[in-house]
């Protein structure tokens, strides 16, 4: 069965409970206390994109640069779990805001293809984007302008996009993804 675990147990801890959770406070709390950063304003997920969303995205074409990848653009979910507060930014608050073990995957669409893509971000409603990107969407979802370093989309041309090996798969329905060639991961 399912318990849901929130602050009313804070009001009344289990003195059992916290006796057998010492012993591996203090090692979580080494892993998960380090800062890694700060930030002067709350950053949270939302659509059609968000300040946060296309932070991770702009981290995954920062992230393309030890693997000698050079990507056009990222695109990351808006799966995103939890927001970034006011201060400073620990390990253990970007494992809240990203939980699974996503890996980050690097792949190639002809033009043609991302405009598929951006028109299922449309028809989702918005994805995090990376700073490269120029989307224009209407509030029914449809795409009506395309930039990529302020260039509009060539169908014919090969585009190199950092993305995560679960997007690269066409979930969240992302099916363009499904056609990626020289997949790097």
């Amino acid at each position: 069965d399912r318990i849901l675990i929130d602050n009313r147990y804070d009001a009344s801890p289990d003195a059992d409970a916290n006796k057998f959770m010492e012993p591996f406070k203090h090692r979580v709390d080494s892993i998960m206390a380090p800062i890694v950063g700060t930030t002067s304003v709350p950053l949270a997920s939302y659509r059609p994109e968000s300040p946060l969303s296309n932070l991770l995205s702009d981290i995954l074409v920062w992230g393309a640069k030890p693997y000698q990848q050079q990507v056009d653009f990222a695109v990351y979910n808006i799966g995103i779990r939890a927001a970034f507060a006011k201060g400073d930014i620990t390990v253990g608050d970007v494992v809240d805001i990203a939980p699974f073990e996503n890996k980050i995957c690097f792949l190639t669409l002809s033009g043609e293809k991302v405009m598929e893509l951006f028109k299922q971000i449309a028809s989702t409603g918005g994805e995090g984007v990376s700073g490269s990107v120029h989307l224009e969407i209407t509030k029914q979802g449809e795409l009506k302008k395309t930039l990529i370093n302020n260039q509009p989309v060539d169908p014919n041309k090969q585009y190199r996009i950092a993305t995560l090996d679960y997007l690269a798969q066409g979930n969240d329905k992302l099916e363009a993804f499904k056609s990626k060639t020289n997949v790097f991961s």
